[in-house]
């Protein structure tokens, strides 16, 4: 598999280059385009966008911060493996800082923003079943819907940084993809928000951020290859109860 057959090769000229190769390399490695041990070049990629290999590079520095890359010096660069502690950390982060961005929004709801989280559920079930994908788009929005309508796109930035390779594991999972439970869990989210039920947004929160990674060990076992897992863990249920987790 090459770069020229799985990243897009649109860039815009009047914006920085060294961002968009970032985004556009990002996007494929996350939907599992490229395959964790796949080799990536830097002048492959330069010369299939007419650019010089200093904006790619930089991207690749990025990436390689990220955990996405692991750039090998005289050896070249491939696809990191799927860290399997990164995704259990990222997952207990993600859900912290989410539960206390819910608590916000059900602490004052506000009408208008439970018209728009509504409509995005609407639009949510409308692809249920037949765009995993386009799901998956849709969620996100629905999440960085939360965190921009209690003020907190520092902390959305925040979470989008940590679970790169969450969201490697979620794409792995198309197949199985528990739509409709994870649109329930959504309306149960709104529907504690809209009565101003902090705790119970704060549960159900949690409870929906368990269940997206849920199928992790399955998925760690159909593709073992995939992954970077510690010499001797065992992996663990990863919708088990956080400790302390929810405050009553």
């Amino acid at each position: 598999m090459t770069a020229y057959s799985v990243v897009a090769n649109d860039l815009d000229p009047s914006m920085a280059i060294s961002p968009q190769i970032y985004a556009q390399l990002r996007d494929a490695i996350i939907r599992n385009r490229f395959a964790p041990g796949d080799r990536i070049s830097e002048s492959e990629i330069a010369r299939s966008r007419n650019v010089s290999r200093q904006p790619v590079r930089e991207a690749f520095i990025k990436l390689a911060g990220e955990g996405l890359l692991v750039i090998l010096p005289q050896r070249g660069t491939i696809i990191s493996k799927i860290s399997y502690t990164a995704v259990l950390d990222a997952r207990f982060l993600r859900e912290a800082i989410e539960a206390d961005i819910v608590r916000i929004l059900a602490a004052d709801p506000e009408r208008a923003v439970i018209r728009e989280l509504r409509h995005q559920i609407k639009a949510q079930s409308a692809v249920a079943g037949a765009d995993q994908q386009e799901f998956i788009n849709l969620d996100e929005r629905f999440h960085r819907t939360l965190a921009d309508s209690a003020g907190k796109v520092g902390a959305w930035r925040l979470i989008e940084g940590l679970k790169s390779q969450m969201d490697r594991v979620r794409f792995l999972s198309l197949g199985q993809f528990p739509v409709k439970k994870l649109i329930d869990q959504h309306s149960a989210v709104v529907d504690r928000i809209e009565i101003g039920d902090p705790n119970g947004a704060n549960a159900a929160i949690r409870a929906h951020l368990r269940e997206v990674l849920s199928d992790l060990p399955e998925i760690l076992a159909a593709n073992p290859d995939f992954f970077d897992l510690p010499k001797g863990a065992i992996p663990e249920p990863v919708n088990a109860p956080i400790q302390g987790g929810v405050e009553t």
